[in-house]
């Protein structure tokens, strides 16, 4: 078994995998990776199964030092990582030997980085997965739900005598914010007015600092829902709810299982994985789409996968 130690984190800096599934009847989320298609490719450089359990580095501020000589993946945001100080590109394997640091700096380009290691790092599954959830208490090194803490190890069983591998780069995932958001339009569409349903996807929404792994609260023009008070009913991920304020929130992996709030539909996970690349005050645009084309696109993406 090979060894990192961590030198420095943040409450930010989490093990994640594909999430937990099946268990929301329980009131359990399913937590996982925000930007799944970042943490596919860190596991794909790798030839490791896509959803092995990989760090996810929020914002930076997060080192490792190798005890052992070792190959690391790193797909996702630019977060500025450095090895002894000489600058680390993302969207590629890479080799630490013993004693060298690997330190995230601060976002240059998206918010979340991912670190890969071979068959991924080692960590209790929790109702059959590893992603942190700190609400919840699930996940993690010791499967109580906490951020990765300055002094713990990171260890994993896999080789590392690999060849190392770059993703070309028409693969690489665009994290140009001036794309639109996807939207998969939601039962209660009908509900509000004619000038919401307007504004909702012909006007610019700011990414709120209010922001976590639960939800991101877009701020512009208030939205009316028109509709009878609602039952909860079970969340879907990506769920754009509009609360009283009119200001909706988009719904991530560690949201609430039932909620209330009326929705205009749900992000698709393309989407999805776009907007965890967004800092906060981005400028983002929503787009309506049918479901038949939101599965279309999602099945033709994880292709690429198989495909290279």
């Amino acid at each position: 078994m090979s060894h990192l130690s961590i030198e420095a984190s943040t409450p930010l800096c989490l093990l994640q995998d594909a999430g937990r599934f099946g268990v929301r009847h329980l009131g359990v989320t399913q937590g996982g990776a925000l930007d799944w298609r970042s943490m596919s490719w860190a596991n794909w450089l790798l030839s490791n199964e896509l959803d092995a359990t990989v760090v996810e580095i929020t914002l930076g501020g997060f080192t490792v030092v190798a005890e052992d000589d070792c190959v690391l993946a790193l797909a996702g945001a630019d977060l500025g990582a450095q090895v002894d100080g000489e600058a680390l590109a993302p969207w590629r394997s890479f080799r630490l030997n013993k004693g060298q640091r690997l330190q995230f700096t601060r976002p240059l380009l998206g918010a979340r980085a991912y670190l890969a290691a071979p068959g991924g790092f080692e960590a209790p599954k929790v109702l059959g997965s590893s992603a942190t959830v700190v609400r919840e208490e699930l996940g993690g090194l010791d499967g109580m739900g906490r951020a990765l803490a300055t002094g713990a190890q990171l260890s994993y069983r896999g080789s590392s005598l690999l060849l190392l591998r770059e993703l070309p780069e028409e693969h690489r995932p665009d994290f140009n914010v001036g794309l639109p958001l996807d939207v998969v339009l939601g039962a209660q569409i009908g509900e509000f007015s004619g000038q919401s349903l307007f504004d909702a996807f012909n006007s610019f929404w700011t990414l709120d600092s209010r922001a976590d792994r639960m939800g991101i609260r877009l701020l512009g023009t208030a939205l009316h829902y028109q509709g009878k008070p609602m039952i909860s009913e079970g969340i879907p991920l990506g769920a754009v709810q509009v609360p009283p304020d009119g200001q909706p929130i988009v719904l991530l992996n560690d949201r609430q299982t039932i909620g209330g709030y009326p929705r205009l539909g749900a992000l698709t996970p393309l989407a999805l994985a776009r907007l965890a690349q967004c800092l906060p005050g981005t400028k983002v645009r929503l787009r309506p789409v049918v479901q038949d084309v939101a599965h279309r696109e999602q099945v033709e993406y994880l292709r690429r996968f198989s495909s290279h």
